[in-house]
């Protein structure tokens, strides 16, 4: 029972301090290419990763054995890309904004895990999808440039990258073990932020140069955690923590930045929570079933 409620200690303070770190993302993204700081975070993340895998059994070779090698790669290309897209969204489509239509991502899992992992679906968990897709389709009001504005839809397309990469981990997880998924997302991101960062290189001034280091190592502080949380917690305990992040958002977003929360966002997000939080709830209560009564 203790280790369970430093599991869920741990996943609390990854919320928090990845919260955090978009928030000093969004700062860095008004002023700077996103493709340039997600490079810098890359390479402190990569450093990470490759020191980890090089204290456990086995060390680097072991880390890198895998049987999905272009899978695995792939997944981390994807993610890399996907925190280039989310610092862009967060610097023109705001960090709330962003984040209330990012909070749908896990019901965009349970949808392509239909046909890209086969899984059966029930009536329930589809009632959830469309409640909460309908959450989004509110988020993103078409009034007041709803729809117009362009900035709008990057969030939507980074939920669905996010999606594809939580299902390509699922596939690789099914041969692959968790260190070696961490070494491929770090190593196969830094090298692909390496490839087109440079292009975009900037001087940091001022004091952006601490925020830029205070971004590396939240990076690295929050991943540990969420490593720690995951050796405690099974994913459908701690996922819903991550929720979360959508108040801190809002908090950095209002206070720090000077965003608005109009009604649509707020009853939005509600509306997307409630439904990723009973998918979640669902998903843990099949798996805890006798399999004759999940197929009903």
């Amino acid at each position: 029972m203790k280790s369970k409620a430093h599991g869920y200690l741990f996943a609390l303070a990854a919320t928090t301090i990845f919260s955090f770190q978009d928030a000093v993302s969004k700062h860095l993204g008004d002023h700077y290419p996103p493709i340039f700081i997600t490079m810098i975070r890359y390479w402190a993340f990569g450093a990470f990763c490759i020191l980890i895998a090089s204290r456990r059994p086995g060390g680097l070779r072991a880390a890198a054995q895998t049987t999905r090698p272009v899978l695995q790669i792939m997944r981390g290309v994807l993610l890399a890309t996907e925190i280039m897209i989310v610092i862009t969204s967060f610097a023109h489509a705001g960090l709330a904004h962003s984040t209330a239509v990012l909070s749908a991502t896990p019901l965009v899992v349970t949808l392509l895990s239909i046909p890209l992992l086969g899984e059966h679906v029930g009536w329930r968990r589809w009632s959830a999808i469309i409640v909460g897709l309908i959450g989004v389709l509110l988020i993103l009001k078409p009034d007041a440039g709803g729809f117009l504005d362009l900035w709008l839809l990057l969030p939507v397309v980074c939920c669905f990258m996010y999606a594809i990469y939580l299902i390509a981990t699922r596939l690789v997880s099914r041969t692959d073990t968790p260190a070696t998924s961490f070494f491929y997302i770090g190593v196969a991101g830094a090298a692909t932020a390496t490839l087109v960062g440079p292009f975009f290189w900037t001087s940091l001034e001022g004091w952006d140069k601490a925020w830029m280091a205070l971004l590396c190592v939240t990076g690295m502080t929050g991943h540990y955690l969420v490593i720690r949380a995951y050796e405690l917690l099974d994913a459908s305990a701690a996922q819903p923590i991550s929720y979360l992040g959508l108040v801190y958002a809002s908090l950095f977003g209002v206070l720090l930045y000077g965003e608005t929360l109009t009604w649509n966002i707020l009853a939005g997000s509600i509306i997307v929570v409630a439904a990723g939080i009973f998918t979640f709830w669902r998903e843990y209560r099949l798996r805890h079933q006798i399999p004759d009564q999940a197929a009903r």
